[in-house]
């Protein structure tokens, strides 16, 4: 067995990938500090073919060296938009038809390995400050909250990578 070469990968262009149908998944970002934790966000959603990302409130925007240094470009291919507001982002995704995930620890969480996805359905995910979590007024307009099973002793996953476990999952769902 060899690594392949990236010439092996047969990537998509960004051009292909605009184009490229998507699973009906949105990323919602509220209030990430970490210029870090924002590219590898892009880079994921960019592997899973994610719709779009919206980046609200203190979450930076691209263009952005310290995103791109995660993103490696993934910031060009995913489309984005930003919001000062998750709220109003809430109220839009709301309009279009998604059901709305908190990616939290609530009393009534769906664990992600319970989770029953309905492939009729377009979904938002919402992954929240490092610190603080996700806003409880944000949770309590959501219309569920999915909570990753984690079996050690720390209570929490580092943002980004709670995202990239809940993306696949999604993405082996509705693909």
């Amino acid at each position: 067995m060899r690594v392949k070469k990236i010439t092996e990968l047969n990537r998509l262009s960004v051009n292909e990938f605009k184009v490229t149908d998507k699973i009906p998944l949105v990323i919602v970002l509220d209030n990430i500090r970490s210029l870090n934790n924002i590219g590898s966000v892009f880079r994921t959603s960019d592997a899973f073919l994610v719709e779009y990302i919206i980046l609200c409130g203190i979450t930076a925007t691209p263009p952005n060296a310290e995103i791109h240094k995660t993103a490696l470009g993934a910031e060009f291919s995913v489309d984005w938009m930003y919001m000062n507001d998750t709220q109003e982002a809430i109220n839009k995704l709301k309009l279009d038809s998604y059901k709305i995930c908190a990616i939290e620890q609530t009393t009534n969480s769906v664990m992600l390995d319970k989770l029953n996805i309905d492939t009729k359905c377009k979904y938002a995910i919402i992954l929240g400050n490092e610190v603080k979590g996700i806003q409880q007024e944000i949770v309590d307009q959501c219309d569920t909250a999915i909570e990753i099973p984690q079996y050690g002793t720390k209570h929490s996953l580092n943002v980004s990578v709670a995202a990239g476990i809940v993306i696949w999952d999604f993405f082996k769902k509705l693909k």
